[in-house]
């Protein structure tokens, strides 16, 4: 249901894999910029909260400058002479960051770290929270001295190591199968969607464009920058309008480049046209440019969809229901936009699973035959070995959370949404390059609100929530991350004809340095300055007190099942499957279900108008200039997503030094 059509608007490379690219010294490099990106993670976002989309975030900005500038040095006629890095080995560390850059952020391992030891400092101005759920807590969730929760808020004291091992034993466990469950089955299906279905991998683009191969005289080849001069320009172009606006934030008399949000029709409370929101000029270059990217039916379902969903919105509050903008609409009554793409969530996560049924069942057969050896040698992992560690990282997971109070049964269902989830946001990564999607709603609301509160015990409340780092927002600053850079990363490895195996060995020892060195950077730091001299604790701050917020309210007041709600999700999985069956069987037919998807989704209030503008000049480019302009143009698309990450770094560094100077 899913894949593009036959003779769609992109050519994808692919093939066997060639040399490795997986040398000791592009390992070695990748590991020190995963060290030097913990550290300038750490002060960037979490200290001065300078880059909000550092090493988390789709698309984020570390991995892109960090293979960018290693470009550019690769590419000085001296040190190239003498370097001779290759192509390959560049992207090798480009995977390898993508891997590690994400941990060391507000949204993973600070939020991992801080999330039960929050609840301790806040219950000093909450005493309520003693008795309604603190008790509750396991105590190997974190640190319960007096002391040590003080000094983490405050600062200026050194870590009390020997209260924080069991917590960390406990929660680094609980990532690290996550990570390897997800991408267990990242592995599994990578062939599927890269070879078999061909996905276009938007975001994959981006690096593989940046760096370029020529001939480097009688020692063979070696890499450099970019030579098409479309790319330089969108790079420019990106770079310069980022670094300009972020500018005029500084000097008052700079009119910035109104690239948005720029409300020009501001929300109407009352009657139909409520229903409009807040209307808003969008006009971000790199979302532009991933439109353009995208499929065109896939970039005119998207917004195509968000007026339906807006007009729905106008029809309810017609009919008598209280206004309220369309993203605002997180109820389950008419027309219930977010339980609609739940079910959506979860319709296109079986119909994935059932395209790839025949492939699955090959990697099961050669898993568990004998003589079948090498017939997975192409694969990142043996398929045996990924599905072992798939099922030990599972079941590991359901034995933290019944070690935690919950029953087997609640421990399933919690773990098996979180990895669907996952599953189908790598796929919505594949496809689309979409990590700046939010899911429709978050999986304790999924299970809090679909079933009602009252079915689960309170230790399991305790769990679903506590667990909420795990998997919210879920457009990729959370773990969820992990399996989307994976997949992507395996495309890169595919159309470079990098060694997958070999690169998946490198990748999984990047993580694992990127969460010990981050670990200590992280609990270093806020022990040092304090979690509220953090400025990134600001906003991390109202969602931990949110969380605890959530589970005294869950257990003082338990919300009962709702009938309304499950019928919105079967509305929802409906019509996704109806679009996805249509797709398939007419190939004329122009919707798309992840973009009904899209739709349904809060981000996409501001994202429908950009990608309406790449839809426009791609469906222009190619009316009038056919599918050769528009190949000749797709430099330029992916320099303005590179001109926008480099910016983000540039200015985000330019402003914490100024913030220190100051």
């Amino acid at each position: 249901m899913l894949q593009p059509h036959a003779g769609g608007d992109r050519i994808t490379r692919s093939g066997r894999e060639g040399a490795s690219g997986v040398t000791l010294r592009a390992v070695l490099l990748a590991f020190v910029t995963i060290i030097g990106i913990a550290v300038a993670a750490f002060y960037l976002n979490l200290r001065q909260m300078t880059v909000r989309q550092f090493g988390a975030g789709v698309p984020a900005s570390a991995p892109f400058t960090a293979l960018f500038l290693l470009t550019a040095l690769a590419s000085i006629p001296a040190l190239k002479r003498r370097l001779r890095f290759t192509r390959q080995e560049l992207l090798t560390i480009y995977a390898i960051i993508l891997m590690g850059a994400p941990l060391v952020s507000m949204e993973v391992l600070c939020w991992m770290l801080s999330h039960s030891i929050a609840q301790q400092y806040l219950a000093r101005a909450i005493p309520e929270w003693q008795t309604g759920f603190l008790q509750l807590v396991p105590t190997w969730f974190t640190p319960t001295e007096a002391a040590a929760v003080e000094s983490f808020y405050l600062g200026h004291a050194s870590v009390p190591w020997s209260l924080w091992w069991t917590p960390l034993a406990a929660w680094c466990s609980f990532l690290i199968a996550l990570v390897v469950a997800s991408c267990s089955l990242t592995a599994l299906v990578q062939r599927q969607w890269i070879q078999n279905e061909r996905l276009s991998f938007p975001l994959a683009e981006v690096p593989l464009e940046t760096v370029s191969e020529s001939e480097a005289g009688p020692g063979g080849r070696s890499a450099g920058l970019a030579l098409v001069w479309m790319f330089w320009i969108g790079l420019l172009v990106s770079f310069s309008i980022g670094f300009y606006n972020s500018v005029a934030q500084w000097v008052p008399t700079m009119r910035a480049i109104p690239i948005g949000p720029v409300t020009v029709v501001p929300w109407q409370n009352v009657g139909p046209l409520a229903g409009l929101g807040d209307i808003d000029i969008v006009l971000y270059p790199w979302l532009i440019a991933l439109g353009y990217l995208l499929p065109k039916e896939l970039s005119f379902s998207c917004w195509f969809f968000w007026w339906s969903r807006v007009s729905l919105t106008m029809l309810a509050i017609a009919a008598g229901a209280t206004p309220q903008r369309p993203d605002e609409w997180f109820g389950n009554d008419f027309p219930a936009p977010y339980w609609q793409g739940v079910g959506a969530v979860l319709a296109l996560a079986a119909w994935t699973a059932w395209t790839a049924r025949r492939h699955l069942a090959r990697a099961v057969r050669v898993a568990f035959s004998r003589g079948s050896a090498g017939h997975d040698a192409e694969e990142p992992i043996p398929y045996r070995w990924a599905l072992v560690a798939f099922a030990l990282s599972f079941a590991w997971m359901v034995c933290f959370c019944w070690l935690a109070g919950s029953r087997l049964q609640v421990a399933v269902a919690l773990i098996g949404l979180i990895l669907v989830f996952f599953l189908m946001w790598a796929r919505l990564r594949a496809e689309t390059g979409m990590g700046f999607l939010s899911f429709p709603l978050k999986v304790e609301a999924v299970m809090l609100g679909t079933f009602g509160s009252t079915i689960f015990k309170p230790q399991e409340v305790v769990m679903i929530v506590s667990a909420r780092w795990a998997y919210y927002p879920g457009y990729g600053k959370s773990s969820d991350i992990f399996p989307g850079n994976a997949i992507e990363a395996f495309k890169v490895a595919d159309a470079a004809r990098i060694g997958k195996r070999r690169l998946t060995a490198a990748m999984a020892a990047g993580f694992m340095l990127a969460l010990v060195f981050g670990v200590y950077v992280t609990l270093t730091g806020i022990y040092h300055y304090g979690f509220l001299g953090l400025r990134g604790g600001t906003e991390l701050g109202e969602q931990l007190y949110g969380d605890g917020a959530r589970i005294f309210n869950e257990l003082q007041n338990p919300s009962p099942f709702e009938p309304a709600t499950g019928l919105a999700l079967g509305a929802g999985a409906a019509f996704a499957i109806f679009l996805g069956m249509m797709r398939q069987r007419f190939w004329w037919w122009p919707f798309h279900p992840i973009g009904y998807l899209a739709s349904n989704t809060w981000s996409m209030k501001w994202d429908w108008m950009p990608l309406f503008v790449g839809w426009l000049a791609k469906a222009l480019v190619i009316r009038f200039g056919g599918l050769r302009l528009y190949r000749a143009t797709i430099p330029l698309a992916i320099g303005l997503i590179g001109g926008d990450l480099l910016n983000q770094v540039v200015w985000g560094a330019i402003q914490a030094i100024a913030r220190r100077a100051g």
